[in-house]
């Protein structure tokens, strides 16, 4: 039984703690259980009927065995430390496979698989030499480099700009990552269109840009998608991603922390040093008092809550599918076990100038013609997700997570945008299989096949993400630009924090800004 299904709906026991922490989401729950374990009372207020926010498992069809982690897929920057302090039954598991990439080239099916022993092959296969090959080792080298010194400042306070350039200690480096447009740096050292791309996709994970913006929100992209557990590694959560809120839900009441479900904070008011909370619920209004509270939602809601203007509007960028299959598809790339294709993270229509297109195309108000995506199968590297009967009979999960589809996109028609889209994504992957995805879809137990697909629009309807986005809003470089800036989750009011994904070093399921603004709360 997961943890949502155990929370209390009744009202508060108390109507004052130390620490009211407004989302039940990941990050609230780490902020809870760190407060709690320091001997603070805290309650957690959740508006849905349970907690885990973007990072849960679901049975996304009825009538199969199959718990999908249904909008936030692998872990990469979860720090062993929060693991460890808030001693977490949870695991994660390395995938085999990087990523394979289908492409056509002079007539034939060809493709880029990435790790293990036939990497350097594969690069020589699909570009004729070695030289993408050492390029790619030098290029995730400097990477990796830049990875080892940089996540571990995730969980102290935020250095200042020149404190962290001093800690990376490698002027190509940084200007590589944090002052020159990305794309600058991927045609310098890359020529062949493909591999191109493949390193491009990492900068633009639920973020709306070119490679060439100037603005470099996808070097900041970029960075958080290389920089995870110090290797940039992406790992599949054992279990679902509803492993880990439940057992952060665990850890937060175990430590004394209250959670209640189905309570909506309506307003905050504060004089920086003692807060009260309105808080609604089915049958009652209450108004609880606290010396802190912490916002585990967007920037934007943190605004509305306050009755303070709301910063610029967030926009998303991105189509997320969820599908059970009765088995994988065969490719038409028959050098390449799909089994190990899927293994990793399977791109489709992400070439360098593919994704170029793909953006013009949506920046000038149209679906791309050939949307790029890129494939997860969870359930080849952690099978516990499917029931017994599934699993033995070859059932696999899907999880699609399609680039450059901004939310004006959707705003006229979301279904037909929707519709549009998601047949246009599946016909880019089905032109390198030997068999229509279709054909491999499994059916619910209404008979439907089992895919769902969502919009920013439809993210922002059910988990209220600020226009879809999933980092709450663009992300930012792990840096303090001002002085007040201590952990990167404060605000204008000394007792209230933000501890979501829109907090400096926010984005991913990280449970960073969750452990941040409890640093902050604490006075560390």
């Amino acid at each position: 039984m997961s943890a949502a299904q155990t929370h209390p709906t009744g009202p508060p026991a108390s109507d004052r703690y130390d620490a009211v922490i407004v989302g039940g989401g990941h990050n609230g729950l780490v902020a809870a259980a760190y407060l709690a374990r320091a001997g603070q009372s805290v309650l957690v207020l959740e508006r849905l009927a349970g907690t885990g926010g973007a990072a849960v498992s679901t049975q996304a069809f009825a009538g199969t065995d199959a718990r999908l982690s249904r909008y936030s897929y692998l872990v990469s920057l979860l720090p062993d430390k929060i693991v460890e302090d808030l001693k977490l039954d949870f695991a994660v598991r390395k995938r085999p496979v990087s990523s394979y990439t289908p492409v056509v080239r002079a007539g034939r099916p060809t493709g880029l698989l990435v790790g293990g022993e036939g990497t350097r092959d594969s690069f020589a296969t699909l570009t004729g030499g070695d030289r993408e090959y050492e390029a790619w080792q030098r290029f995730y080298g400097m990477t990796r480099r830049v990875a080892e010194r940089v996540f571990p400042t995730l969980t102290e306070p935020l250095p200042d700009r020149g404190a962290l350039r001093a800690r990376v200690d490698d002027q190509e480096a940084w200007r590589t990552l944090f002052e020159e447009p990305i794309g600058a740096a991927v045609e310098r050292t890359f020529q062949d269109d493909l591999v191109r791309g493949v390193v491009l996709t990492d900068a633009l994970i639920g973020t709306f840009a070119d490679a060439h913006d100037p603005s470099l929100i996808q070097n900041r992209c970029f960075l958080y998608h290389v920089i995870g557990g110090s290797t940039g590694d992406w790992d599949v959560p054992v279990g679902g991603m509803g492993a880990l809120t439940d057992a952060l839900a665990g850890a937060a009441r175990a430590a004394g922390a209250e959670i209640r479900v189905l309570h909506e904070a309506t307003r905050i008011d504060t004089d920086g040093t003692r807060a009260e909370v309105t808080v609604r619920s089915a049958d009652a209004e209450h108004v609880i008092g606290a010396r802190r509270v912490l916002v585990n939602a967007s920037p934007q809601e943190l605004s509305a809550l306050l009755g303070e203007v709301p910063p610029a509007p967030a926009e998303g960028a991105q189509l997320k599918v969820n599908m059970l299959l009765t088995r994988l598809p065969k490719l038409r790339d028959r050098s390449v076990d799909p089994r190990s294709a899927f293994a990793g993270t399977f791109h489709v229509a992400e070439g360098y100038g593919q994704l170029a297109d793909a953006y013009r195309e949506a920046a000038a108000g149209r679906l791309p013609a050939a949307p790029p995506s890129e494939i997860y199968c969870h359930s080849l590297t952690d099978p516990s997700i499917l029931g017994p009967g599934l699993a033995a009979r070859g059932y696999h999960t899907l999880t699609l997570f399609g680039l450059h589809a901004p939310a004006r996109l959707f705003a006229e028609d979301n279904e037909a945008a929707r519709t549009a889209l998601l047949d246009a994504t599946l016909a880019q992957l089905d032109a390198h299989l030997e068999e229509p995805l279709a054909d491999c879809l499994a059916l619910d137990g209404d008979g439907r096949p089992c895919i769902e697909a969502k919009s920013p629009l439809d993210l922002e309807r059910d988990l209220g993400l600020p226009g879809g986005h999933i980092f709450h809003g663009d992300l930012s470089f792990p840096y303090a630009t001002g002085a007040s800036d201590r952990w990167g989750v404060e605000t204008a009011h000394a007792n209230v924090l933000l501890c979501g994904a829109g907090a400096v070093r926010g984005g991913g399921v990280s449970g960073v800004p969750g452990h941040n603004a409890a640093m902050a709360a604490l006075g560390h």
